[in-house]
């Protein structure tokens, strides 16, 4: 019996279909529904009740799947363990990328990644929509920490972005300039909706005030939240690294800047219901490496400018 097989067979519990599952594993079904036939003449049972749309298991199949799942589990510990992390991984990665600031810099890190690691290969997802990571084969996410329930998930801080609250000149000219916190109740905010369907519509001021605004236009983008705030549609949350070109260009004013700017936080996750392969624990390691060479880069560099 092949572990494999039953990564397989493990692939369209999740998916509750054979026909996505194939299509995710990038499998002809032919192929897929074979090798779950071998699997089946093996243990001799059959894992699933097949119907035309959909594939729901067996008693032995349900069975089997909550077996083998921790068994594959400690199977990819134990690789993991005795295995030279220098050494070759082979194998495919699934990652998804919330439309954040730092994406390049991430994929940078994935194309080192892959670099060292030449018989891997990677999915890149961009997506700001909803994605059941189990079900659609995704090893690991990067998103904001409002975008995910952290009681699925296994999540790992990585970035800290310093947001702003942002308006174009003419919005401003139209609407007249808050001067202080509670005067954005009284102006339009485009609102930003994240995968899990939670509106961020409280405006943090620092780490300690929030307030809760209105507006007549949601997003889940941050370019399409920048195009609406530069077409004046009104106030927006957004990091200060994404809008520095056009803050220096006078296309946006950023407000309240003597106000402590929030903190926001990029997370890396990866569910906490399935094991994790040995590709994905070597790409984790690797990533919280980068991190924590740029960070050394960084406080490098900002030493010489002092002493400078």
């Amino acid at each position: 019996m092949k572990t494999e097989d039953i990564s397989l067979f493990h692939r369209i519990v999740e998916t509750g279909s054979l026909v996505e599952a194939a299509d995710i594993l990038n499998l002809p079904k032919s192929t897929l529904s074979r090798r779950l036939q071998q699997l089946e003449d093996e243990l001799g049972v059959k894992l699933f009740h097949r119907q035309s749309r959909a594939m729901t298991l067996t008693a032995s199949g349900s069975h089997f799947y909550q077996k083998t799942t921790d068994m594959m589990s400690y199977l990819e510990q134990t690789l993991s363990e005795i295995t030279d992390t220098k050494a070759e991984v082979g194998g495919s990665l699934r990652i998804l990328l919330f439309p954040i600031p730092e994406m390049l810099q991430i994929c940078q890190a994935i194309y080192h990644f892959m670099d060292l690691h030449p018989s891997v290969t990677v999915e890149i997802i961009i997506s700001a929509e909803p994605q059941d990571m189990i079900r659609n084969n995704i090893d690991i996410a990067f998103m904001l920490e409002e975008a995910f329930n952290e009681s699925e998930m296994v999540a790992r801080k990585v970035f800290s972005e310093t947001v702003h609250i942002f308006a174009s000149p003419d919005y401003l000219a139209a609407a007249g300039t808050p001067t202080g916190p509670e005067d954005v109740q009284n102006y339009n905010s485009i609102l930003f909706r994240y995968p899990n369907g939670k509106v961020f519509n409280e405006i943090p001021f620092g780490n300690d005030l929030k307030i809760k605004v209105k507006g007549n236009l949601y997003v889940n983008n941050l370019d399409v939240c920048m195009d609406a705030t530069l077409a004046g549609r009104g106030i927006s949350l957004m990091p200060l690294p994404f809008c520095e070109d056009h803050l220096q260009s006078g296309r946006l004013v950023k407000l309240f800047p003597d106000i402590e700017p929030y903190q926001g936080n990029v997370f890396m996750v990866y569910p906490s219901r399935r094991y994790i392969s040995l590709a994905c624990q070597r790409f984790i390691d690797h990533f919280v490496d980068e991190i924590q060479r740029c960070s050394r880069i960084n406080e490098q560099i900002g030493a010489e400018l002092a002493v400078g």
